[in-house]
């Protein structure tokens, strides 16, 4: 009888020194962001289509002007969130602040008015009727209002640079602010894939060249 309980009671002792089992180590999930990609791979990802023709362009196909939004409009949102020091009106009018234009690399004091206004202009980065002709004429009138207003599209700027870029594409005008290109860039390839419109040979092949010199730049959101 001694004996058996003694058995037991030793049987007991080794099942709770055992070491448990090893579980499995859970899998780490990456941390990279699905969204976090390159300016390149995005640019890849781009359909290289031929210009379509501007036939039927009008500054009117992409919405009447700016839109209006908690009695802002577009131009005015854009305004304050790239100037400094900026001085607000009534009507959430900016009347007055200081740019440090991307493009070319100056300071411009802006001050609102008839004759002055005109230094700091709004950029449509992807020019509107280059969005024309790579894709936008598939657009429904809505989208292409949203695409002319997205703060993504939009960069307040100096305005004798936006005057010389007109409707260029990065195969025909770069910001003379090198150090700018690859965002100024990366912006446009941004635009391109949200709307879906596509890239002419020489034009991907101009961003190819931009952004060699900073291939770790990340698409822009």
């Amino acid at each position: 009888m001694i004996v058996t309980v003694l058995v037991a009671v030793f049987w007991i002792l080794l099942q709770q020194l055992q070491i448990p089992a090893t579980k499995p180590t859970p899998e780490v999930k990456s941390t990279t962001s699905e969204n976090s990609k390159s300016a390149l791979s995005v640019l890849d990802s781009l359909a290289v289509k031929g210009r379509a023709p501007k036939t039927g362009y009008a500054r009117t196909q992409f919405g009447n002007g700016w839109t209006t939004s908690g009695g802002c409009d577009t131009r005015e949102r854009i305004l304050q969130r790239d100037m400094v020091n900026t001085v607000m009106g009534e009507g959430c009018k900016v009347m007055s602040g200081l740019l440090h234009d991307p493009y070319t690399g100056k300071d411009i004091t802006f001050t609102r008015g008839i004759d002055t206004s005109s230094a700091v202009q709004i950029d449509h980065v992807v020019a509107l009727s280059d969005a024309w002709q790579t894709g936008a004429q598939q657009l429904s009138a809505n989208q292409r209002e949203q695409l002319a207003n997205d703060p993504l599209e939009l960069l307040a700027v100096d305005g004798p640079a936006n005057q010389q870029k007109s409707d260029g594409d990065a195969a025909t005008w770069l910001p003379p602010n090198k150090p700018f290109r690859c965002q100024y860039v990366a912006r446009q390839i941004a635009v391109k894939a949200k709307y879906m419109l596509w890239v002419t040979a020489a034009e991907k092949e101009a961003m190819q060249r931009v952004l060699a010199s900073c291939s770790g730049q990340a698409a822009i959101d």
